[in-house]
């Protein structure tokens, strides 16, 4: 039994049982053996969500708009490395398909050889892609919580006079007594203190 990468679960969507061959081959000889395939796209969001699978390549013999379209709403929903073999595109496909999401988006490249090398990239990309979103998403709430613990710190210093080390410290103290994030102690100050805040005076 193959460790590692090998255990990947494939879905392989494809209307076109000839061509689906080519591609089962292809990860077949490359060690995936963890397959299925897919014949009929309609209803496909459900078979995701039922299968899971870890990476999904879509063979599009010649794919019109509508159906394209379809498949990038597909691969911006569901989030996994997607390859996407089409037989032909236009510049504006291959761009909206890069927006979707599609990590390997190959024009008039299905043989078998060729597979693996496009699987592995697409996961290498969409890997890639996602720890730099993950990266950014924590930066973003890093900023976020900074904000709201310097905002919760500015009211108690305000209303309790105290320093702002003495401000932080209670905010922590408080944190750690109740096993909550500091953050949250401090979003919770500050929604309190806006329900507490005297009304504005009417012009």
């Amino acid at each position: 039994m193959h460790a590692g990468p090998k255990r990947l679960s494939i879905l392989v969507i494809d209307e076109n049982r000839l061509r689906a061959s080519v591609i089962e081959a292809g990860l077949r000889e490359a060690g995936y053996d963890h397959l299925t395939v897919v014949h009929d796209v309609a209803g496909i969001a459900r078979r995701i969500s039922e299968i899971e699978p870890d990476v999904i390549v879509i063979d599009l013999e010649n794919p019109n708009r509508d159906m394209l379209e379809n498949m990038f709403q597909l691969s911006r929903a569901v989030k996994r490395p997607i390859a996407m073999f089409v037989d032909r595109s236009d510049s504006a496909s291959i761009e909206a398909a890069v927006e979707a999401g599609v990590s390997a988006y190959v024009v008039d490249g299905l043989k078998q050889e060729r597979v693996k090398p496009i699987l592995e990239m697409a996961i290498s990309r969409f890997n890639a892609f996602s720890r730099m979103t993950r990266e950014l998403e924590e930066a973003r709430s890093e900023l976020e919580n900074r904000k709201l613990i310097d905002r919760a710190k500015g009211i108690l210093m305000t209303t309790r006079g105290l320093s702002e080390p003495q401000a932080y410290a209670l905010l922590r103290k408080t944190a750690m007594n109740q096993n909550r994030k500091l953050s949250e102690i401090a979003e919770s100050l500050i929604t309190a203190a806006g329900l507490l805040a005297p009304p504005d005076e009417e012009e």
